[in-house]
Protein backbone atom coordinates (compact mmCIF):
# COMPACT_ATOMS: atom_id res chain seq x y z
CA UNK A 1 0.00 0.00 0.00
CA UNK A 2 1.17 3.58 -0.99
CA UNK A 3 0.82 6.02 2.01
CA UNK A 4 0.57 9.47 1.11
CA UNK A 5 0.94 11.74 4.42
CA UNK A 6 -0.20 15.96 3.77
CA UNK A 7 0.28 18.83 5.70
CA UNK A 8 -2.36 22.01 5.70
CA UNK A 9 -0.23 23.76 2.98
CA UNK A 10 -0.29 20.55 1.46
CA UNK A 11 -4.21 20.50 1.06
CA UNK A 12 -4.02 23.99 0.21
CA UNK A 13 -1.82 23.14 -2.79
CA UNK A 14 -3.74 19.81 -4.15
CA UNK A 15 -5.29 19.91 -7.50
CA UNK A 16 -6.54 18.41 -10.47
CA UNK A 17 -4.38 17.99 -14.07
CA UNK A 18 -6.46 20.67 -16.28
CA UNK A 19 -7.57 17.98 -19.04
CA UNK A 20 -5.88 14.41 -20.53
CA UNK A 21 -2.39 13.69 -20.16
CA UNK A 22 -0.78 12.73 -23.65
CA UNK A 23 2.55 11.80 -22.26
CA UNK A 24 1.38 9.71 -19.64
CA UNK A 25 -1.43 8.25 -22.13
CA UNK A 26 0.96 7.38 -24.23
CA UNK A 27 2.89 5.60 -21.91
CA UNK A 28 0.08 3.90 -19.74
CA UNK A 29 -1.16 2.84 -22.87
CA UNK A 30 2.19 0.86 -23.71
CA UNK A 31 1.63 -1.42 -20.65
CA UNK A 32 -2.01 -2.13 -21.40
CA UNK A 33 -0.69 -3.34 -24.79
CA UNK A 34 1.44 -5.91 -23.66
CA UNK A 35 -0.42 -7.57 -21.09
CA UNK A 36 -0.98 -11.18 -21.46
CA UNK A 37 -4.76 -10.75 -19.88
CA UNK A 38 -6.58 -7.07 -21.14
CA UNK A 39 -9.07 -6.10 -19.96
CA UNK A 40 -12.59 -6.82 -22.11
CA UNK A 41 -13.20 -3.58 -22.16
CA UNK A 42 -10.39 -2.75 -24.31
CA UNK A 43 -9.90 -6.14 -26.46
CA UNK A 44 -11.30 -4.13 -29.68
CA UNK A 45 -8.80 -1.37 -29.09
CA UNK A 46 -5.53 -3.57 -28.52
CA UNK A 47 -6.19 -5.94 -31.33
CA UNK A 48 -6.56 -3.01 -33.97
CA UNK A 49 -3.04 -1.30 -32.52
CA UNK A 50 -1.51 -4.51 -32.61
CA UNK A 51 -2.85 -5.24 -36.08
CA UNK A 52 -1.72 -1.89 -37.57
CA UNK A 53 1.99 -1.83 -35.55
CA UNK A 54 2.48 -5.81 -37.59
CA UNK A 55 0.77 -4.17 -41.19
CA UNK A 56 3.26 -1.09 -41.03
CA UNK A 57 6.19 -3.05 -39.58
CA UNK A 58 7.68 -0.65 -37.43
CA UNK A 59 7.91 -2.89 -34.36
CA UNK A 60 11.10 -2.83 -34.63
CA UNK A 61 11.21 0.22 -34.30
CA UNK A 62 9.73 0.83 -30.89
CA UNK A 63 11.87 -2.26 -29.98
CA UNK A 64 13.45 0.42 -26.85
CA UNK A 65 10.21 1.94 -25.88
CA UNK A 66 8.54 -1.09 -25.18
CA UNK A 67 11.49 -2.73 -23.31
CA UNK A 68 11.19 0.45 -21.25
CA UNK A 69 7.85 0.27 -20.54
CA UNK A 70 7.23 -3.55 -19.36
CA UNK A 71 3.77 -4.72 -18.76
CA UNK A 72 3.86 -4.84 -14.52
CA UNK A 73 6.20 -3.34 -12.58
CA UNK A 74 8.83 -0.25 -12.36
CA UNK A 75 9.11 2.16 -15.62
CA UNK A 76 11.42 5.01 -15.38
CA UNK A 77 10.60 8.58 -13.90
CA UNK A 78 11.87 10.21 -16.88
CA UNK A 79 9.37 9.24 -18.91
CA UNK A 80 6.83 11.05 -17.92
CA UNK A 81 7.80 14.88 -17.36
CA UNK A 82 6.08 16.89 -14.74
CA UNK A 83 5.58 19.86 -17.97
CA UNK A 84 3.40 17.38 -19.59
CA UNK A 85 0.54 18.96 -18.46
CA UNK A 86 1.40 21.38 -20.68
CA UNK A 87 0.98 19.10 -24.40
CA UNK A 88 2.85 16.17 -25.75
CA UNK A 89 5.52 18.13 -27.46
CA UNK A 90 6.41 20.09 -24.55
CA UNK A 91 7.03 16.58 -22.34
CA UNK A 92 9.35 15.12 -25.40
CA UNK A 93 11.63 17.93 -24.98
CA UNK A 94 11.64 17.27 -21.41
CA UNK A 95 12.54 14.07 -21.73
CA UNK A 96 15.23 15.24 -24.49
CA UNK A 97 16.66 17.69 -21.63
CA UNK A 98 16.58 14.78 -18.88
CA UNK A 99 20.04 15.31 -16.48
CA UNK A 100 22.16 12.03 -17.82
CA UNK A 101 22.42 11.20 -13.98
CA UNK A 102 18.49 10.57 -13.66
CA UNK A 103 18.50 8.33 -16.76
CA UNK A 104 21.30 6.11 -15.11
CA UNK A 105 19.39 6.26 -12.02
CA UNK A 106 16.66 5.30 -13.87
CA UNK A 107 17.93 2.55 -16.40
CA UNK A 108 20.21 0.99 -13.77
CA UNK A 109 16.32 0.79 -11.56
CA UNK A 110 14.88 -1.01 -14.53
CA UNK A 111 17.64 -2.98 -15.78
CA UNK A 112 17.55 -4.57 -12.32
CA UNK A 113 14.32 -6.19 -13.35
CA UNK A 114 14.48 -6.43 -16.86
CA UNK A 115 16.49 -7.50 -19.52
CA UNK A 116 17.27 -4.12 -22.24
CA UNK A 117 18.12 -4.40 -25.80
CA UNK A 118 21.40 -3.50 -26.91
CA UNK A 119 20.12 0.53 -27.11
CA UNK A 120 19.55 0.54 -23.64
CA UNK A 121 23.21 1.51 -22.78
CA UNK A 122 22.92 4.28 -24.93
CA UNK A 123 20.19 6.04 -23.51
CA UNK A 124 21.60 5.62 -19.88
CA UNK A 125 24.70 7.52 -21.01
CA UNK A 126 22.10 10.58 -22.45
CA UNK A 127 23.50 10.01 -25.88
CA UNK A 128 21.25 12.75 -28.08
CA UNK A 129 20.84 10.65 -30.60
CA UNK A 130 19.37 7.72 -28.64
CA UNK A 131 16.91 10.51 -26.67
CA UNK A 132 15.57 11.66 -30.11
CA UNK A 133 15.23 8.20 -31.57
CA UNK A 134 13.27 7.68 -28.15
CA UNK A 135 10.64 10.71 -28.61
CA UNK A 136 10.86 9.80 -32.19
CA UNK A 137 9.23 6.38 -31.27
CA UNK A 138 7.05 8.06 -28.27
CA UNK A 139 5.54 10.47 -31.45
CA UNK A 140 5.20 7.54 -34.16
CA UNK A 141 3.56 5.09 -31.44
CA UNK A 142 1.09 7.62 -30.34
CA UNK A 143 -0.18 8.36 -34.06
CA UNK A 144 -0.85 5.10 -34.12
CA UNK A 145 -2.37 4.01 -30.85
CA UNK A 146 -3.64 7.23 -28.84
CA UNK A 147 -4.22 10.09 -31.71
CA UNK A 148 -7.24 8.17 -33.59
CA UNK A 149 -8.64 6.99 -30.44
CA UNK A 150 -8.07 11.18 -28.50
CA UNK A 151 -11.19 12.65 -28.32
CA UNK A 152 -12.96 9.62 -26.28
CA UNK A 153 -9.85 9.47 -24.26
CA UNK A 154 -10.35 13.31 -23.52
CA UNK A 155 -14.03 12.33 -23.09
CA UNK A 156 -13.73 9.91 -20.20
CA UNK A 157 -11.07 12.18 -18.65
CA UNK A 158 -13.33 15.72 -18.59
CA UNK A 159 -16.17 13.63 -17.35
CA UNK A 160 -13.92 12.86 -14.29
CA UNK A 161 -12.72 16.09 -14.15
CA UNK A 162 -16.49 17.28 -13.64
CA UNK A 163 -17.05 14.86 -10.50
CA UNK A 164 -13.79 16.33 -9.08
CA UNK A 165 -14.99 19.53 -9.56
CA UNK A 166 -18.07 18.72 -7.89
CA UNK A 167 -16.56 17.10 -4.77
CA UNK A 168 -14.48 19.98 -4.30
CA UNK A 169 -17.31 22.66 -4.65
CA UNK A 170 -19.02 20.11 -1.72
CA UNK A 171 -16.83 19.57 -0.18
CA UNK A 172 -12.87 21.21 -0.51
CA UNK A 173 -9.95 19.52 -1.09
CA UNK A 174 -10.80 17.30 1.63
CA UNK A 175 -14.00 16.24 -0.21
CA UNK A 176 -12.22 16.05 -3.33
CA UNK A 177 -9.53 13.22 -1.53
CA UNK A 178 -12.44 11.25 -0.56
CA UNK A 179 -13.89 11.26 -3.43
CA UNK A 180 -11.15 8.87 -5.01
CA UNK A 181 -12.82 5.87 -2.97
CA UNK A 182 -12.73 3.10 -2.93
CA UNK A 183 -9.18 2.54 -4.75
CA UNK A 184 -8.06 4.95 -2.58
CA UNK A 185 -8.72 5.77 0.98
CA UNK A 186 -8.99 9.99 2.71
CA UNK A 187 -8.32 10.42 6.73
CA UNK A 188 -6.48 12.54 9.21
CA UNK A 189 -4.17 14.25 6.23
CA UNK A 190 -3.34 10.66 5.17
CA UNK A 191 -4.18 9.64 1.71
CA UNK A 192 -4.08 5.07 1.36
CA UNK A 193 -3.82 3.75 -1.81
CA UNK A 194 -4.17 0.07 -1.79
CA UNK A 195 -3.51 -2.57 -3.69
CA UNK A 196 -0.02 -0.24 -4.66
CA UNK A 197 2.56 -3.31 -5.55
CA UNK A 198 5.20 -2.07 -2.93
CA UNK A 199 4.63 -0.99 0.73
CA UNK A 200 5.68 2.73 0.66
CA UNK A 201 5.20 6.34 2.16
CA UNK A 202 5.20 9.41 0.52
CA UNK A 203 5.59 13.03 2.67
CA UNK A 204 4.89 16.18 -0.46
CA UNK A 205 6.21 18.23 2.29
CA UNK A 206 4.42 21.46 1.35
CA UNK A 207 4.83 20.49 -2.73
CA UNK A 208 0.48 19.69 -2.95
CA UNK A 209 -0.28 16.68 -5.12
CA UNK A 210 -1.33 16.98 -9.06
CA UNK A 211 -3.96 14.02 -9.34
CA UNK A 212 -3.73 13.13 -13.01
CA UNK A 213 -6.73 11.22 -14.11
CA UNK A 214 -5.98 9.03 -16.73
CA UNK A 215 -7.87 6.45 -18.94
CA UNK A 216 -5.54 4.09 -19.88
CA UNK A 217 -4.20 3.90 -16.35
CA UNK A 218 -5.54 0.34 -15.15
CA UNK A 219 -6.96 -0.52 -11.85
CA UNK A 220 -4.25 0.82 -9.50
CA UNK A 221 -2.76 4.20 -8.88
CA UNK A 222 0.77 5.04 -10.27
CA UNK A 223 3.11 7.23 -8.41
CA UNK A 224 6.61 8.36 -9.45
CA UNK A 225 9.39 6.30 -7.75
CA UNK A 226 11.50 9.27 -7.17
CA UNK A 227 10.58 11.22 -4.07
CA UNK A 228 12.55 14.32 -4.70
CA UNK A 229 10.35 15.23 -8.37
CA UNK A 230 7.16 16.86 -7.97
CA UNK A 231 4.13 14.89 -6.42
CA UNK A 232 2.08 13.24 -8.97
CA UNK A 233 -0.65 10.66 -8.58
CA UNK A 234 -2.06 8.96 -11.40
CA UNK A 235 -5.70 7.13 -10.71
CA UNK A 236 -7.60 5.77 -13.63
CA UNK A 237 -11.35 6.74 -14.85
CA UNK A 238 -14.50 5.81 -15.74
CA UNK A 239 -13.77 4.39 -19.62
CA UNK A 240 -17.11 4.92 -20.63
CA UNK A 241 -17.98 1.35 -22.31
CA UNK A 242 -14.46 1.44 -24.09
CA UNK A 243 -12.99 2.97 -26.39
CA UNK A 244 -13.72 3.57 -30.43
CA UNK A 245 -12.17 1.98 -33.18
CA UNK A 246 -10.32 4.25 -35.01
CA UNK A 247 -11.78 5.41 -38.51
CA UNK A 248 -9.94 3.33 -41.27
CA UNK A 249 -9.03 0.20 -38.91
CA UNK A 250 -10.44 -3.13 -39.48
CA UNK A 251 -13.38 -3.97 -36.88
CA UNK A 252 -15.52 -6.63 -36.30
CA UNK A 253 -18.74 -5.05 -37.47
CA UNK A 254 -19.88 -2.19 -39.38
CA UNK A 255 -20.91 1.03 -37.54
CA UNK A 256 -22.65 3.08 -40.39
CA UNK A 257 -25.66 2.11 -42.19
CA UNK A 258 -24.85 -0.23 -45.10
CA UNK A 259 -27.28 -2.07 -47.43
CA UNK A 260 -27.77 -5.87 -47.93
CA UNK A 261 -29.99 -7.19 -51.01
CA UNK A 262 -30.97 -3.99 -51.83
CA UNK A 263 -31.97 -2.85 -48.19
CA UNK A 264 -30.23 -0.13 -45.78
CA UNK A 265 -29.42 -1.53 -42.47
CA UNK A 266 -29.18 0.97 -39.51
CA UNK A 267 -26.02 1.28 -37.78
CA UNK A 268 -25.30 -1.40 -35.65
CA UNK A 269 -25.78 -0.69 -31.94
CA UNK A 270 -23.19 -3.35 -30.84
CA UNK A 271 -20.58 -2.01 -28.43
CA UNK A 272 -16.69 -1.76 -29.43
CA UNK A 273 -14.99 -4.96 -29.73
CA UNK A 274 -18.17 -7.08 -30.50
CA UNK A 275 -19.31 -9.11 -33.54
CA UNK A 276 -22.82 -7.56 -34.70
CA UNK A 277 -25.59 -10.45 -35.92
CA UNK A 278 -28.15 -9.40 -38.81
CA UNK A 279 -31.04 -11.29 -39.04
CA UNK A 280 -32.32 -12.33 -42.32
CA UNK A 281 -35.76 -10.20 -41.91
CA UNK A 282 -36.39 -6.78 -41.46
CA UNK A 283 -37.90 -8.38 -37.71
CA UNK A 284 -36.32 -8.17 -34.81
CA UNK A 285 -35.80 -11.30 -33.01
CA UNK A 286 -36.24 -11.65 -29.19
CA UNK A 287 -33.05 -10.65 -27.42
CA UNK A 288 -31.86 -8.43 -30.36
CA UNK A 289 -31.71 -4.53 -30.22
CA UNK A 290 -34.06 -2.53 -32.45
CA UNK A 291 -31.13 -2.04 -35.21
CA UNK A 292 -31.25 -5.96 -35.45
CA UNK A 293 -27.96 -6.41 -33.23
CA UNK A 294 -27.33 -8.84 -31.24
CA UNK A 295 -23.70 -8.90 -29.80
CA UNK A 296 -21.33 -11.53 -28.05
CA UNK A 297 -17.51 -11.18 -26.81
CA UNK A 298 -15.08 -12.10 -29.62
CA UNK A 299 -12.52 -14.69 -28.12
CA UNK A 300 -9.95 -13.11 -26.08
CA UNK A 301 -6.25 -11.84 -28.09
CA UNK A 302 -3.16 -13.75 -27.52
CA UNK A 303 -0.10 -11.40 -26.40
CA UNK A 304 0.47 -9.89 -29.93
CA UNK A 305 3.85 -10.24 -31.51
CA UNK A 306 4.95 -6.79 -31.80
CA UNK A 307 4.50 -6.03 -28.07
CA UNK A 308 6.80 -8.55 -26.95
CA UNK A 309 9.33 -7.46 -24.94
CA UNK A 310 12.80 -8.23 -26.70
CA UNK A 311 15.54 -10.13 -24.73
Amino acid sequence: MLRIFFSSEDIIRTRVAPAADPVWETILSLHLLQRRRPEPVMAGWRRDVAHTLRRDGTAAQHRLLFALNPPQGYFPDFLTPYVSRDGFEAGLEAIRSTPIRQLHRDMTVLAGENALPSSAPELARGEPGALRRLTGSMRAYRETAISPYWPRIQAAVEADRIRRSRALLDGGTEGLLASLRPSMRWESGVLDVYDYPYQRELRIEGRGLLLVPSFFCSRVPVALLDPDLPPVLVYPVDRLGGILPAAGNPTSCRRSGTRRNGRRWPPCSAAPGRRCWRPSTGAARPGRSPGGCRSRPRPRASTPPCCATPA
